[in-house]
């Protein structure tokens, strides 16, 4: 045991009455609670009114929140999917893939569609006319770092539950690890790395260069937001890669590595395919045929 380390919470629920309250959820509560305070602001000092992030949130948040639990409850129930593999149990290991960039990804659909029925103003019309929604690009860049933050304080939760961390070590910042919740393997060793605090500081510091690299190069809001996730994605293969249990996997790869890849693959690719691209010189007009009309002055026309 190391002579120093981080000691883990002995429970992840308490009791408020028949309510059952649990750490997990006040940490996803929290989480969502730091993105929209932190978008809203970013979008108002951007240029954008008061409110319009309130409107996408109310889209994006529920969108993410079902990712995440479908996420959640396909891998809680993979053993159910092992004994007879058919095309649905494929199609279910795809969706249990997700993870947080699907979560995430589902939710920027919602973002979506909440711009398509918002107004300039904030506030949805009853009949709005096309062409007059709220433009994507600003609310995705002021949500960007936003979303980071969130995951963040929300990765935190994986302190009580204690379910997310390394192999063994005995460095100062180690995690105690109740015997209890242990991977198999592992019983005899009391602290691990805290691979849900790499994540948390992976998230806070990719939140915090993605909002100096929008003030230091002229990054549109898509493009703000194709860089983060790309940068997301590069310290959670890494963490993915050093945790430790009996993690599902597909075709040998962890489903949060295979969510990973692909979202880093599709960010770069997007990346690329919204590059600013050069103007071209414009066109020097030529001398006018003779006979034509040439507008010489504001109110006046002569013959050439």
């Amino acid at each position: 045991m190391a002579l120093a380390s981080i000691p883990s919470p002995s429970s992840a629920v308490w009791r408020l009455g028949p309510l059952p309250v649990r750490a997990y959820g006040l940490c996803v509560a929290a989480g969502i609670v730091v993105a929209v305070a932190v978008a809203s602001r970013r979008y108002r000092r951007s240029g954008g009114r008061r409110g319009v992030m309130l409107d996408v949130a109310a889209w994006a948040v529920p969108f993410g929140l079902i990712g995440a639990a479908a996420h959640a409850l396909l891998v809680a129930t993979r053993h159910d999917f092992t004994h007879a593999y058919r095309l649905w149990h494929a199609v279910t290991l795809g969706v249990a893939a997700i993870g947080v960039p699907g979560a995430v990804a589902l939710g920027a659909a919602g973002a979506w569609i909440a711009c398509r029925r918002a107004s300039p103003g904030g506030r949805p019309p009853q009949t709005p006319p096309r062409g007059q929604e709220v433009p994507l690009g600003p609310v995705a860049g002021a949500a960007a770092p936003a979303v980071m933050f969130g995951l963040a304080i929300g990765g935190l939760s994986n302190w009580w539950t204690q379910q997310f961390y390394g192999p063994p070590s005995t460095w100062w910042w180690a995690l105690q690890i109740a015997p209890a919740h242990r991977a198999p393997g592992y019983e005899t060793y009391d602290t691990f790395q805290p691979a849900f605090l790499y994540q948390s500081l992976w998230d806070v510091a990719v939140g915090l260069g993605v909002i100096w690299a929008a003030r230091r190069f002229p990054l549109s809001g898509v493009r703000t937001f194709m860089l983060c996730a790309a940068c997301y994605t590069v310290g959670s293969f890494w963490v993915e890669s050093v945790r430790v249990g009996p993690l599902p996997q597909v075709l040998g790869v962890r489903y949060g590595a295979l969510g990973d890849i692909a979202v880093f693959l599709l960010a770069v690719a997007g990346l690329y395919l919204t590059r600013p691209r050069p103007i071209p010189p414009a066109r020097t007009p030529g001398k006018s045929a003779p006979g034509t009309l040439v507008d010489d002055s504001p109110g006046d026309v002569i013959s050439t």
